[in-house]
């Protein structure tokens, strides 16, 4: 299937009721503080990507899987906030635990142009790839890490313009 551009309201329609109103409001909060929206319908189900900056850099999506929606964040700032990953509950430690190592970090095998993270949480060190890194299912324990998150990093994006 070829990339279509779907409405919010269309994406909205494939999002559970459990998440429906976080994911609305934390719709509202990104466009609130400038970001730009993009939906699109992708093979695995719609993709919600926001962008911030000038500009504009990948701030976080919504995407699909089989388990159900993820919030995924590119922290590009997370150097400024460690301890906020300290208080991140313990699924979504597990989840960084097996998220994929950064070739070019870890192997020095990736593209020089791709940059992924390197920090610790409660002591360990994470050195992993910025595509699947910070993408956490959403669940009623992981939403109130998730926002929180969104406005850690999107402080420090605009504290840099």
């Amino acid at each position: 299937m070829a990339q279509e551009k779907i409405t919010f309201e269309e994406f909205l329609q494939a999002v559970d009721a459990n998440n429906l109103e976080f994911v609305q409001n934390l719709h509202n909060y990104l466009l609130a503080s400038n970001c730009k929206a993009a939906f699109e319908q992708k093979k695995s189900g719609p993709l919600a990507s926001y962008k911030f900056g000038k500009p504009p850099k990948a701030f976080m999506n919504f995407v699909f899987r089989k388990q159900g929606i993820l919030a995924r964040i590119y922290g590009e700032q997370i150097a400024h906030y460690p301890d906020f990953l300290d208080t991140l509950s313990p699924e979504m430690v597990q989840h960084l635990e097996n998220a994929g190592d950064c070739g070019r970090l870890v192997h020095n095998t990736c593209s020089p142009k791709c940059m992924g993270y390197d920090f610790t949480v409660g002591g360990a060190r994470f050195q992993k790839c910025r595509y699947n890194c910070f993408e956490f299912l959403l669940t009623e324990q992981s939403r109130p890490f998730i926002a929180r998150f969104v406005e850690f990093e999107l402080a420090q994006r605009k504290s840099l313009q």
